[in-house]
């Protein structure tokens, strides 16, 4: 095998599939990155969970693969002078010759045979969306996902619900609840339902760019492939029962109550500042006419603020976690937010203003100490 590459390309692909080499692994050959030269150049990383291979231009003289050491790779890659980088493997004795300007290294690399072969999903009926929109419909949920595999394993993932006038992503965590969802301007003429892994998400979240280029992910038996310009990543789907999402989220709420969105977040971000880990309390609030009052007592001291909201709050009184309420306000996409009310026992809902439905962000109560 031989190819010669930019290098600035290289080290950016060494290190996106990087991120899915296995630490540690039954077999050696997982904890290498793989590298194949034939019509392209690709690089891919693999974990028995999720896999993620980058297409690289390169000037291929040589078909061929091997395994590589990752990091010791990368690094040399990585500190090569700016230039081309020239590798050359022989696919005999696995020798490594790494060039790059006046500099040259020889490694040893691992046959690829005993490399697992990525899952094969098929790319047909792919659903596309931008890849700026793909991006927001993760980061704009998976912060709710569960980190407890041992009770529900299920909410450790995003559900991704395909219909054909929109492509939504919803996250649980038992405590509060998130959505968002997209309208594409053509029918996706799909309808589809299953549960990504928040960890791969998170590793598509990274490759994905504040652009309108396409991103596209196609399900497969047990698996979903996520394209993103000459990045795909492949990861199994969580098995289990999501659940109807839908009847959780209280809807014809009575009191509806208007804000700005930084100023509400800048209001219980300083309710807060006397809570931590170790010092728990709920921020209590009391939403009146055009104003909502916001209390913090702990056993540092106490908080006071307040912030002016659009609508009549009927003296409701309600207590919640401050970093959920928090965390929901930061994914809210828009300046205003509409935030719908029951009683001090139903949850919070935050909508948009122009009830278009492209995100529901509900936080539960904490139940109130009588003062």
């Amino acid at each position: 095998m031989k190819f010669t590459c930019e290098k600035s390309l290289l080290v950016n692909a060494l290190s996106v599939a990087s991120r899915t080499v296995a630490q540690k692994s039954a077999i050696s050959a997982l904890e290498g990155i793989y590298v194949r030269a034939g019509m392209h150049l690709y690089i891919s990383g693999y974990n028995l969970e999720t896999g993620i291979t980058v297409t690289v231009p390169a000037d291929i003289s040589e078909t061929g693969a091997c395994v590589m050491p990752a990091r010791l790779f990368f690094d040399i890659i990585r500190k090569l002078p700016d230039d081309e980088v020239s590798v050359t493997v022989d696919q005999e004795t696995f020798k490594v010759s790494i060039r790059g300007g006046i500099s040259s290294f020889t490694i040893t690399a691992m046959t690829a045979e005993d490399y697992p072969e990525l899952p094969d999903v098929e790319y047909e009926n792919a659903i596309k969306l931008p890849q700026r929109e793909l991006r927001d419909l993760i980061s704009g949920t998976i912060f709710s996902t569960s980190e407890d595999k041992s009770r529900r394993p299920i909410f450790t993932g995003c559900l991704i619900e395909v219909t054909n006038e929109s492509i939504a992503m919803v996250a649980v965590d038992g405590y509060r609840l998130a959505m968002r969802c997209y309208f594409p301007e053509e029918p996706t003429e799909r309808t589809v339902k299953f549960v990504a892994p928040a960890a791969a998400l998170k590793e598509v979240e990274k490759i994905l760019g504040d652009t309108d280029e396409p991103a596209s992910f196609t399900l497969g038996r047990k698996h979903i492939l996520f394209e993103m310009g000459g990045v795909t990543l492949v990861c199994r789907i969580l098995e289990g029962d999501f659940g109807d999402w839908r009847q959780f989220v209280p809807v014809n709420n009575p009191i509806l109550l208007t804000a700005n969105r930084s100023k509400l977040m800048a209001t219980i971000d300083r309710c807060g500042l006397l809570i931590s880990e170790k010092i728990k309390s709920p921020v209590r609030c009391k939403f009146g006419e055009n104003t909502a009052d916001f209390r913090t007592s702990t056993t540092i001291g106490e908080a006071h603020d307040v912030c002016d909201m659009a609508g009549d709050g009927q003296d409701l009184e309600i207590g919640f976690n401050c970093r959920y309420l928090l965390d929901a306000l930061k994914a809210v996409p828009t300046d205003e937010v509409v935030l719908e009310l029951s009683n001090g026992l139903s949850p919070i809902v935050l909508t948009p203003c122009d009830k278009s439905g492209k995100f529901a962000y509900m936080v539960l109560p904490v139940r109130l100490k009588a003062e």
